[in-house]
């Protein structure tokens, strides 16, 4: 008789989809030879598809079509998803409506434990910590989709001059957000609510710092095209000596793409547009607090740098200016949760190693499994994400097919007999659960209404979709309220 493999997927974003993607079409459900598979997919969004729906810039809307993939996975008859539930001992506190399950619950009703529960927490700078002056790049993110975490509405009609520091694409998404007409962002999917806080804001220039210079961009050429094509807004024109590189530098056939971009500027031109926008390389914040002048709010201390040579890291100068401002928006990257069970405090991310989890001494733990940003950090794209989360796939079914001779091709041991700060001595998979049945609680979660399954995620995105087209765009999100009470009435 095949084995039974029953897996659990804490997290619901694009690692897990493809995690369970590769698994289901690997394992054929038609074959009587094949191990007996069940996926079940745990998430504390109330809707699937983590970074996609609530991380992806609304006007990218090409970006989302990987939720075609998803959603044909999620068609699988062995598939389950429970969406509003936060794996932990403790409540969450980013959301507080989150159904909890303790992981012990879910140990012990699988065989095997992946988690893809991404980075949820923004990497701070230690120089200017969150404040009534600044503030983390995923709350303006996660305010703009509509994000379950409920983040505050940014004060756009109070201020004129916003800086963001860090020089990545989410710096850029935000920029173009914030710099781009509400009559042409009204089509995409950003909430009524947004737009019009969009279009009482007064700010007039974005100033977007960098430690390093144009040839250390994180942001793709992509990105940098879309703000040089910005019709309401145009760049500050670089000062030349920007461009001047030590003798002998290289640059790839991507850095001398963005230094021509760069050097021709923006298609508006400077001078002709009442919105402004800025690249300020080679600076380090060093101090943020209240403004001695009434023309702005805040004073950012900026050190100037220079590149060590030899390491390539941004070195203070003995050179500081001082930029007025309104805001500064901190986009540093992104960081796994300290409360999740397995972190590494050393990395920012899981214990894990070939997509294994470890004990604290480093042993792999058996059937036990971490993907994506959870595993690797905040790193790559989309395509990235699919690879590793195939390349994980194909370890858990490597260790599902020798389950029975045990030829698993590394020595592993159970959770319990190297344990970590979250888990007891007893806690490990179950290596003979109920072959169907989702934890009780959750079957608690699904009669008291809140816990959300992947019909319910199709009925509300119909929803969304039907409120959209009456309103001339592509969806109308909700958040948790009225997509309960929606379902509630659907019922």
């Amino acid at each position: 008789m095949p084995p039974l493999a029953k897996l659990a997927i804490v997290g619901g974003g694009p690692s897990a989809f493809y995690v369970a993607s590769r698994l289901l079409s690997l394992v054929p459900h038609t074959d009587p030879a094949s191990p007996s598979l069940r996926v079940h997919m745990f998430d504390r969004l109330w809707a699937p598809h983590g970074l996609v729906r609530y991380g992806v810039a609304p006007d990218h809307p090409e970006v989302k079509n990987c939720t075609n993939k998803f959603d044909q996975t999620a068609a699988d008859p062995r598939f389950r998803f429970f969406g509003n539930v936060h794996v932990g001992t403790a409540p969450s506190a980013s959301i507080p409506h989150a159904f909890p399950v303790p992981l012990c619950s879910i140990l012990q009703n699988y065989t095997h434990v992946l988690f893809a529960t991404g980075c949820t927490l923004s990497t701070l700078h230690p120089a200017i910590p969150p404040s009534s002056y600044c503030t983390p790049a995923l709350s303006l993110v996660h305010w703009y989709t509509r994000h379950p975490s409920n983040p505050p509405t940014p004060a756009l009609d109070k201020i004129t001059h916003l800086t963001l520091i860090g020089n990545g694409n989410v710096s850029l998404d935000i920029a173009r957000i914030l710099l781009t007409s509400p009559s042409v962002l009204k089509k995409y999917d950003i909430p009524e609510h947004v737009l019009d806080v969009l279009s009482r804001s007064t700010l007039r220039h974005v100033s977007i710092v960098g430690r390093r210079g144009p040839l250390e961009v994180a942001f793709t050429n992509k990105e940098l095209r879309e703000m040089m094509h910005l019709p309401d807004a145009s760049m500050v024109p670089l000062d030349p000596s920007t461009f001047t590189f030590p003798r002998g530098t290289t640059l790839s056939r991507q850095q001398r793409r963005a230094i021509e971009l760069l050097q021709k500027g923006s298609q508006s031109q400077f001078g002709g547009t009442k919105k402004t926008w800025s690249l300020d390389f080679y600076r380090m914040p060093t101090a943020l607090g209240p403004s001695r002048s009434s023309t702005a709010l805040a004073e950012l201390n900026l050190a100037h740098t220079h590149l060590d040579p030899s390491t390539g890291r941004a070195v203070p100068t003995d050179r500081t200016s001082i930029l007025a401002t309104s805001l500064v928006v901190t986009s540093l990257g992104f960081r796994v949760d300290p409360t999740t069970a397995f972190y590494d405090p050393s990395s920012s991310h899981l214990r894990a190693r070939g997509g294994r989890l470890l004990s604290e001494s480093g042993i792999p733990l058996r059937n036990m499994y971490a993907s994506g940003w959870s595993a690797n950090g905040a790193k790559g794209v989309l395509a990235t994400t699919m690879m590793d989360a195939y390349a994980v796939a194909d370890t858990i079914l490597s260790d599902i097919v020798f389950s029975n001779t045990g030829n698993v091709d590394v020595e592993t041991v159970p959770a319990a007999e190297h344990g970590s700060d979250a888990l007891s001595d007893t806690l490990m998979p179950n290596p003979n659960p109920h072959p169907d049945d989702p934890p009780e609680e959750i079957e608690r979660g699904l009669k008291d209404g809140l816990v959300t399954q992947y019909d319910d995620w199709n009925s509300i995105s119909g929803e969304e979709v039907r409120r959209g087209e009456l309103l001339g765009k592509e969806r109308e999100r909700m958040d948790w309220e009225d997509a309960r009470n929606f379902l509630s009435l659907s019922r």
